[in-house]
């Protein structure tokens, strides 16, 4: 209770003292107000003012008042412009977070790239000329065989018979041509005989030769050593003239084909070394070299054709795929390389942003950094880089994302936890 009435009087005390001051305060404005008061009346404006009629007065009165109101509220908003500009040019740029990287040179290989497509050395869709019934399918789905190999066998056995018929016949008209022939010299028979029984032996044969060939197409062989299809025909089938009976591949060596811009022209030789991957096998490529070129560009695309050559040994690539064809070109060389988004391209030029050191400390106690746009002359790409031919000099830090919001004078807030992309040879993320 004791303390309670102490913590009241002191508090009541404070408040006293307060309102005395408050007190004293307005009396000393009230005799300010009475003293220029009493010389506003002793001016010869005051005199004039109260000359005039009431209402004129009340007027002029107005009209003051209404100026002096409007000057007020504009030195009051100069005077808020004024103090806003003063800080903002205190602050100066606010800071901006960006990631950098330390420029470097790096080896670089000097190559052409394109997609193309595989192509067998030889492939070819095999059908049968004539029509018949399937009797025996010697081969399985995906088996290699050999050059003259026997792929599937029609049903032959009226014709084999009619061969031999044919061979009998054959073998008579050649005896009788013989015995005309001895007859001949002896002059037994006229010259005409003998002519007509020459004839009819070489028509004989003809026709043995010619049923030799209609037996010879009941039995499907191998035009070339490969890889046979899947196997889809089997024995008691009936098949027709043309129908296509399985699919035959040679598969080392193995082609590929792919495009290339006309201004490369000059560049593409026949020999020249271009390695092959494909996205079936990513961790595996293939060398191979250029064994043709298209003597003539495409009217519609301006591109030229490009033939490569590739072993393929254990029989991986297949024909249809899709490849990525590097062709080299000369030895490496070294060039400065960044990350492609660490460049601006702009119509007047490509720019990228410098951190330059401030010669100050920031609060951790490390060198500050500002930004700095430099222009620079851009080479080829290779991946996710870019290579940079003039504008920075090795060592140099870029900044390599957050570049949009800065200009020159930024202050800079370096985080390099996450970097972008800065791969030579990406590779797409399942």
């Amino acid at each position: 209770m004791v303390l309670a009435l102490w913590a009241w009087t002191q508090r009541k005390a404070l408040e006293w003292k307060l309102h005395e001051k408050g007190i004293a305060l307005w009396e000393k404005v009230k005799a300010l107000y009475a003293r220029l008061g009493e010389k506003w009346r002793n001016t010869k404006a005051y005199a004039k003012l109260m000359a005039m009629e009431p209402l004129q007065r009340r007027m002029t009165i107005m009209l003051c008042g209404v100026f002096l109101l409007l000057g007020l509220i504009f030195a009051f908003n100069q005077f808020k412009s004024f103090m806003i500009k003063y800080f903002i040019s205190g602050m100066g740029l606010p800071p901006a977070t960006v990631s950098t990287m330390v420029i470097a040179s790096s080896e670089w290989q000097p190559k052409l790239t394109s997609v193309g497509n595989v192509r067998a050395f030889r492939g070819v869709d095999l059908s049968s000329e004539i029509g018949g019934l399937v009797l025996t399918v010697p081969v399985k789905s995906g088996q290699d065989v050999k050059d003259g190999e026997l792929l599937i066998k029609l049903n032959d056995a009226s014709d084999v018979a009619q061969l031999n018929s044919l061979k009998a016949l054959a073998d008579l008209a050649k005896v009788i041509n013989e015995r005309d022939r001895q007859q001949l010299a002896i002059q037994a028979i006229s010259k005409n005989v003998f002519d007509t029984s020459a004839a009819d032996a070489k028509s004989k044969q003809a026709q043995v030769e010619q049923q030799t060939a209609l037996v010879a197409k009941k039995n499907l062989k191998a035009p070339f050593a490969g890889r046979v299809g899947i196997v889809s025909i089997n024995p008691g089938q009936y098949v027709n003239p043309g129908d296509k009976l399985l699919t035959l591949q040679t598969l080392d060596p193995i082609f590929v084909d792919f495009n290339l811009p006309q201004s490369n022209a000059e560049q593409i030789q026949v020999g020249q070394e271009v390695t092959v991957t494909t996205d079936a096998f990513k961790d595996v490529s293939f060398t191979g070299k250029i064994t043709a070129v298209s003597p003539k560009v495409d009217t519609n695309t301006r591109n030229i054709q490009v033939e490569a050559q590739l072993a393929n040994p254990d029989k991986k690539i297949l024909p249809g795929m899709f490849a990525n064809v590097d062709i080299k070109l000369g030895d490496q060389v070294k060039l400065l390389t960044l990350p492609q988004t660490a460049v601006t391209y702009n119509p007047y030029g490509s720019t990228v942003f410098v951190a330059k050191p401030t010669g100050k400390k920031d609060k951790q106690g490390n060198p500050a950094l500002e930004a700095q746009q430099v222009f620079v002359t851009t080479g080829a790409t290779r991946g996710d880089q870019v290579a940079i031919l003039k504008g920075v000099e090795e060592g140099a830090t870029v900044v390599t994302s957050g570049q949009l919001k800065l200009k020159n004078g930024t202050p800079l807030i370096i985080n390099n936890k996450v970097q972008p992309a800065n791969s030579p040879n990406p590779k797409p993320q399942e």
